[in-house]
């Protein structure tokens, strides 16, 4: 398949189904995962932070990590690349579903309404006690850890940890929408974390086309009927035909 080809597949694809990693945020300034290791958290590993275990022995220091992490998203803008996937909804209308690996809440911010964030949203916290989501407060008003507003309880950063399982609700909605797309679309991530990564071959399996826009090869090249070696933006700009907003 050849761009003019994955285009027409697109184009006329009734069902669409997106699935996106870090490589779309970092165009707009966010880290990934690892990356965001830096200065006085340079001594720590993700691994060390973003799991029950390292929450349970020092819930103070992991709510540290997480707000810094959150004050950085809430300054960062979406990119190119989140705007043009909200306007590929508004074309497909109900028959477009996006599922993130992103944590960050930009898709959100670029108008997606049809999504799932498989991993969380750092915006949020969930209360320990009820389960109640929230919205956290703007990151100058924010003193972690913040108190359920129902039932009092201490909440927790509504991420998924190492260790935990994905939301069953957002998994299942996300696989029926690989399950019935046409096209599918792998923007920006490697491949390598499941069952997230196992999306793409949902729709191969279901004889789907799939797409890829990374500027490397990925664990899910070998499976693409395309691939576009280009960043998000301006992968999924040649491939929608619009430039990058």
């Amino acid at each position: 398949m050849n761009l003019a080809e994955a285009r027409t597949a697109l184009g006329n694809a009734r069902r669409v189904a997106v699935l996106t990693g870090a490589g779309v945020s970092a165009e707009s300034g966010i880290p990934t995962f690892r990356d965001a290791q830096t200065g006085h958290w340079a001594r720590f590993r993700p691994e060390d932070l973003a799991s029950p275990e390292a929450y349970r022995r020092d819930p103070e220091t992991v709510w540290q990590w997480y707000a810094g992490r959150y004050a950085d998203v809430t300054r960062a803008r979406p990119n190119g690349a989140h705007r043009l996937l909200a306007g590929l909804e508004r074309a497909k209308g109900d028959g477009f579903f996006l599922a993130t690996q992103n944590v960050d809440g930009l898709h959100t911010r670029a108008g997606s309404e049809h999504l799932a964030e498989l991993h969380g949203n750092l915006t949020t916290a969930r209360c320990e006690g009820c389960g109640t989501v929230t919205p956290l407060p703007q990151p100058e008003a924010f003193t972690p850890p913040p108190v359920c507003p129902g039932c009092g309880h201490r909440m927790r950063p509504n991420i998924v940890w190492f260790g935990e399982f994905l939301p069953e609700e957002a998994l299942e909605a996300a696989t029926r929408a690989f399950q019935d797309a046409d096209v599918a679309l792998i923007v920006g991530t490697s491949g390598m974390v499941y069952p997230a990564a196992g999306l793409a071959l949902e729709t191969r399996r279901e004889g789907g086309v799939v797409i890829e826009m990374n500027p490397e090869e990925t664990e899910l090249t070998p499976y693409m009927d395309f691939s576009l070696r280009d960043v998000a933006s301006k992968g999924l700009a040649a491939l929608v035909g619009e430039a990058p907003a």
